[in-house]
């Protein structure tokens, strides 16, 4: 086994610091932090639907196998369930397993293993087992998928106490949140943007690093009105404020959460204080979705800063569309500079 703690490695400040890098995309920092974390960690091992030789349906885990064997990247038949099932079992015996789903409409075989086993165990147990495994799944519209393939239900999971949910929105926030997953004591649910899989490249440090969970970033700076978001819609999001600069004078702060739960309440308090406006922006169904509570904790944390109702900008309360209709239920770049004009102007 490797004798290299986590406290021993450089956090992402550090290795973005001074460290080599590589131009990546976002899968190819999936992989390369899964290649760096099995290098430096036996117990870290790979299993889900078609990940050894074929690499994952997004060739994800390309490689993997020819470097660490068929013991540690290991196909499973489709059942998502016994992926999910196993990789418990693997944690509570000192595994660090990462378990593949080919996308995340098909967890919901899944969902009881994760909300009734992996989540409780730690409370279950009173603290004697914990499960330190990572669900990765890629999820959300814009590949012009069927509905199962496209689904965006982050708030299933975070409404699970005992789960955390990460989404990163660039490859060297994915590889270091991953990273910092993988370590984690905790089970975790990766939930990588699949839209933005090979949408643009970055440097991403070749070095071993972590982004802490529970951390949200700021994107952009501003003082009218602060937009939060995650994943894929960032993009657009940024997109979006830049137009409303150029175009109504309207500086925006846009921020992206990064880990969904934990909640960075301090970095979205501190925001809203700041700009006294806030938009919310996700692709997941409006209602009962984690704008509801991104606007209920502003309102609980720090209500007499506020100016304007909170608007979300989100998908719609219907399946997923087919192939016509998906950019619509998208919340585009033109959608979230209506809803940051109307937070504005109220």
């Amino acid at each position: 086994m490797s004798s290299t703690s986590p406290d021993e490695s450089r956090t992402a400040g550090d290795s973005q610091a001074g460290s080599a890098a590589e131009t990546m995309n976002l899968v190819e920092a999936v992989r390369h932090a899964l290649h760096t974390e099995m290098g430096r960690d036996e117990r870290v091992m790979v299993l889900g639907e078609d990940v050894a030789e074929n690499g994952g349906v997004f060739r994800a885990t390309e490689g993997l196998l020819e470097s660490f064997g068929d013991e540690r990247v290991v196909d499973t038949p489709l059942a998502e369930s016994g992926i999910v099932g196993t990789a418990i079992g693997l944690a509570m015996t000192d595994m660090r397993p990462v378990a593949e789903l080919q996308f995340m409409g098909f967890a919901y075989p899944a969902f009881d293993q994760l909300v009734s086993h992996a989540a409780r165990m730690r409370s279950r147990s009173h603290g004697q087992y914990t499960v330190p495994m990572v669900v990765r799944a890629p999820y959300g519209g814009g590949i012009r998928a069927p509905e199962h393939h496209s689904e965006s239900k982050e708030a299933f999971f975070v409404h699970e106490p005992g789960l955390k949910v990460v989404v990163p929105s660039t490859p060297a926030d994915a590889k270091g949140l991953l990273i910092a997953s993988i370590r984690d004591p905790d089970p975790v649910v990766f939930l990588e943007p699949k839209l933005v899989y090979r949408a643009f490249r970055e440097d991403v440090p070749t070095d071993a690093y972590e982004t802490p969970l529970g951390e949200a970033t700021v994107k952009r700076e501003g003082t009218d009105v602060t937009v939060y978001t995650w994943g894929a819609m960032v993009h657009p999001t940024l997109i979006a404020a830049d137009n409303v600069a150029d175009e109504d004078g309207i500086d925006v702060e846009v921020v992206d959460l990064r880990t969904l739960s934990p909640l960075d309440v301090e970095t979205l308090v501190d925001s809203f204080e700041k700009t006294g406006r806030a938009v919310v922006v996700h692709e997941a169904p409006k209602t009962a979705g984690l704008g509801a509570e991104i606007a209920a904790t502003i309102q609980e944390e720090t209500l007499l800063h506020q100016e304007a109702p909170i608007t979300r900008v989100a998908g719609y309360d219907v399946p997923m569309p087919l192939h016509e209709l998906e950019d619509y239920y998208l919340p585009q770049a033109l959608r979230i500079q209506e809803g940051i004009r109307e937070t504005v102007s109220f």
